[in-house]
């Protein structure tokens, strides 16, 4: 796939996947926009690549209006669209309904509020491309954090659904769903860090490069670990034997947690 000169807008692009994604993208003659809440890492980033900043929250309904506008001034055009923000909020049962909404909010919707702004143009020039950062926790699960992998499973799902509806129509849909990654996330992980880098941590970089080469034949789902392809078809297939193995790690990690 030839991206020189493609109009491409990548979301939390300050730092992790996202800045790895944005500096590949430049990398291979894309004209990128840089998108981060936090603005210094949104410039430095930009600066660093070539790119245009435009710092913002890419998830409420006026910030994701906004982003888009001003990077459709910049770029002329979207081609394609990281929606790569995320957030980790919560644990389980004793998560307020505020950490809930606003992981949907961050999750999900900002995916689902992109797609409104960008596919109805996509689908009137015939082309588009829309790649959502999601986890393996939206295939699988994520112990230890169910608004994490409740709004990670949505938003894989609704990927789904938009390559289902329009495909056929041109706009190429694809999710990026990785284990353990080297970000602050994972830093910030405490006792589940270990189970994240089971399969080995990857570096933001590599996950990028694996995104490059997804970008070249469509594949939806984007798999930097790919042991995670043998977890989902077993969870598929043999269910109640493979939540009895989640419920084995789960009973190990609250071991853990009693004797910390």
């Amino acid at each position: 796939m030839d991206v020189l000169d493609m109009g491409v807008v990548v979301t939390g692009a300050g730092h992790g996947i996202g800045r790895a994604i944005a500096t590949t993208m430049a990398a291979h003659g894309a004209r990128v926009v840089v998108n981060d809440l936090d603005a210094d890492a949104a410039r430095a980033v930009a600066d660093e690549i070539g790119g245009h900043p435009i710092p913002g929250d890419a998830a409420t309904e006026a910030g994701v209006s906004a982003l888009i506008d001003t990077a459709r001034e910049h770029l002329g055009a979207i081609d394609i669209y990281f929606a790569n923000a995320g957030i980790d909020l919560g644990t389980g049962l004793d998560t307020p309904a505020e950490d809930w909404a606003k992981a949907f909010e961050v999750n999900l919707m900002a995916h689902v509020r992109a797609a409104q702004r960008l596919v109805p143009t996509w689908l009137e020039s015939g082309s588009g491309r829309l790649v959502v950062t999601a986890s393996a926790a939206g295939l699988l699960t994520m112990l230890g954090s169910a608004p994490y992998s409740v709004t990670k499973h949505a938003a894989v799902a609704f990927a789904e659904w938009l390559s289902a509806t329009y495909g056929h129509r041109g706009v190429t849909v694809q999710v990026i769903c990785p284990q353990g990654v080297k970000t602050r996330m994972l830093d910030n992980a405490g006792p589940l860090q270990e189970l994240l880098s089971r399969d080995t941590a990857l570096e933001p970089e590599q996950v990028a490069e694996t995104m490059w080469q997804a970008l070249q034949d469509d594949r939806f789902l984007i798999l930097p670990h790919p042991e995670v392809q043998g977890y989902y078809e077993h969870r598929a297939t043999k269910t109640d034997h493979w939540l009895a193995g989640m419920r084995k790690l789960q009973g190990r990690l609250d071991l853990r947690g009693s004797r910390s």
